[in-house]
């Protein structure tokens, strides 16, 4: 707190003689000499800008592909991996599919023989029936009282 006060003090305050100003003693050559540093350190920002500008994009480019290797490629992996569990899974519920089918062809397959013996059955039944009825009375069948 004290420091910023400090700094809006000093703010406010006139600037000192010959400190922001062109002082009396300066010179042709004094200035030639502030412009020609000037100039240079220019001139040396321009060459570190110029080779930050050819560095940038490989770095850029290294900094994708470092990135790409760290993150992207395990998580290529993880769904290689799931991929590869999800065609198994998929294989596994085809032969259980296959199985089923299979067990349910088998199950009217079972029903058919099962209908046939018990038609059958009621042909043989049937036809013993008939028999003993000829036998019996000469075919004449005899009704049997209801009861009320």
């Amino acid at each position: 707190m004290e420091r910023t006060e400090r700094l809006e003090a000093s703010a406010a305050e006139p600037p000192m003689p010959g400190r922001y100003t062109k002082s009396p003693s300066a010179t042709a050559a004094d200035v030639d000499a502030v412009l020609e540093r000037a100039r240079a350190q220019i001139a040396a920002l321009a060459a570190t800008t110029a080779e930050i500008e050819a560095a940038l994009p490989s770095r850029v480019s290294d900094a994708v592909h470092d990135g790409i290797r760290a993150e992207v490629i395990p998580v290529a992996r993880h769904i290689a991996e799931v991929r590869g569990l999800m065609n198994s899974l998929i294989r596994r519920i085809e032969g259980i599919e296959t199985d089923l089918l299979a067990e349910r062809h088998a199950r009217v397959d079972d029903l058919t023989v099962l209908i046939d013996l018990i038609a059958a059955g009621f042909k043989g039944m049937d036809a013993r029936l008939a028999r003993i009825e000829q036998t019996l009375d000469g075919g004449r069948v005899v009704s049997l009282p209801l009861a009320s």
